[in-house]
């Protein structure tokens, strides 16, 4: 058995609960041609990702999801108040135990992209089809919410 899941069994074993992060979709349609979705890299990692991050007390799900897209991306724009669907993953914590978290993920239509941004130094970016953007992600639900996109009325 993987290390990965030797870790998911003792945090299910452990009683830990799902925890829940806000993520924005970050899209834009240029020149009215087809959706592109922007992702950004992790800064540990460096995998391809989303805008996410914890709630933030005081904002709605889907204004805390505008936040990360700024804070990660330097993006700002309309934030759809409904959320288009969520993923789970495991957060490796700092002791390298798995922290089980569910992503709800908004959609954020871009209307600005800044130069400088909070994490500009810490992150790429990049814009991708949805096709594109679905297979460079790890997360497989993630993966699925990125490809079916385009199809949705944004």
């Amino acid at each position: 058995m993987s290390s990965q899941g030797r870790g998911r069994r003792r945090l299910a074993a452990s009683g830990a609960q799902r925890l829940t992060q806000y993520a924005a979709l970050a899209w834009r349609r240029p020149g009215g041609g087809a959706v592109e979705i922007l992702l950004i890299t992790s800064r540990e990692t460096r995998r391809w990702v989303i805008p996410k991050g914890w709630p933030i007390k005081g904002l709605k799900p889907h204004q805390a999801a505008a936040r990360e897209a700024w804070e990660e991306a330097g993006v700002e724009g309309r934030a759809g108040a409904r959320k288009i669907g969520s993923f789970d993953y495991d957060k490796r914590l700092s002791g390298g135990q798995l922290q089980p978290v569910r992503v709800e993920v908004y959609p954020l239509q871009v209307l600005q992209e800044h130069d400088d941004w909070p994490e500009a130094h810490q992150r790429e970016r990049r814009w991708a089809s949805a096709a594109e953007a679905g297979s460079l992600v790890d997360e497989p639900g993630l993966g699925q919410l990125l490809r079916a996109f385009p199809g949705r009325d944004a």
